[in-house]
């Protein structure tokens, strides 16, 4: 377990991506997997009014929805659950209004009175850093939120946040940047030096690739058919099918799996908790077994040496 630094939590190394609820899984599927993610010793949730509004018939908030019903279900005492604001269409935007609303719709939603992480999902511009904390602190001092989080902002916007909010209540407590094996650049050069500074945890997305790292795909022809075909698509290209041959090649030196080896190099990236995602309960041991495989040395160059092109 790892304690988020300026948090009461004590989270478990993987944080479970929410974006399937109500998406490739139902809300028995959900329950499902939600169930033995917490008999393996999980306890953190990832998700987001906006999931999973791209899905046909979906307008937002389906996710949000079978997490309160799972809550409801089986106690809040289960999960910390983190979610996020700003990707909405309806409510897009920093503005205090737009914020206060779709806050007070994931508690709906959720059925909760104060969310344990509410991540900025994106930023925006029109909003002062100031006025955002001054928001953030609102929510805070309200009892809406515990703690808040901030993802997809740039290197100088976040910066500039976690300078003017530091010694308050609207210190953000961690960052979620897109980091994977072949997404390393933008983290590694702009966010990495941040959090270095000023501590926050780190939980990153898109840490699979889109599924692209468990290694079930062996070329683009592969992912015909495949839910996020569309996510996977634009990363799988002759690079990157390197990378998932290096994956390969560790998984069977360490009798993991794929995944679980990519997750551990996010881990020993210094990544707080990696967040991914799982249709089904057949999934998870793969998922949850990453904390547990420690890479040496050897290992992690040959994975950095072979996704270099995308560092």
């Amino acid at each position: 377990m790892t304690l988020i630094k300026g948090t009461e939590f004590d989270v478990f190394p993987l944080n479970l991506g929410g974006n399937t609820f109500g998406w490739t899984t139902d809300r028995e599927q959900s329950f499902a997997v939600l169930d033995a993610f917490v008999e393996g010793g999980g306890n953190f949730v990832d998700t987001a009014d906006a999931y999973s509004a791209w899905a046909e018939g979906n307008s937002g908030g389906e996710s949000e929805t079978i997490l309160g019903s799972y809550i409801a279900s089986r106690g809040a005492d289960k999960l910390i659950i983190a979610t996020k604001s700003g990707a909405l269409e309806s409510l897009k935007g920093r503005s205090r209004e737009a914020t206060f609303t779709a806050v007070d719709g994931s508690r709906g939603r959720l059925g909760v009175e104060s969310i344990d992480i509410f991540y900025y999902h994106y930023d925006d511009e029109s909003v002062s850093i100031d006025e955002q904390i001054e928001i953030a602190t609102d929510l805070i001092d309200g009892g809406k939120i515990k703690h808040l989080a901030l993802s997809n902002y740039s290197p100088e916007r976040l910066r500039e946040f976690f300078e003017k909010a530091a010694g308050t209540t609207a210190a953000p407590v961690a960052v979620q940047p897109a980091y994977n094996l072949l997404t390393r650049r933008d983290f590694e050069t702009g966010v990495r030096p941040i959090v270095d500074e000023f501590g926050p945890a780190v939980f990153s997305y898109f840490s699979l690739a889109s599924g692209l790292l468990t290694g079930k795909y062996h070329s683009r022809e592969d992912l015909r058919g495949h839910a996020r075909q569309g996510f996977a698509e634009a990363q799988a290209t002759e690079k990157a099918f390197v990378v998932v041959d290096a994956l390969r090649e560790i998984a069977e030196e360490s009798d993991s799996a794929p995944a679980t080896v990519a997750l551990a190099w996010l881990l020993a990236k210094g990544v707080t908790a990696p967040i991914a995602s799982a249709t089904s309960v057949e999934q998870l041991p793969q998922l949850l077994a990453a904390p547990q495989l420690s890479l040496d040395d050897a290992q992690i160059s040959r994975l950095d040496e072979a996704s270099a092109p995308f560092a």
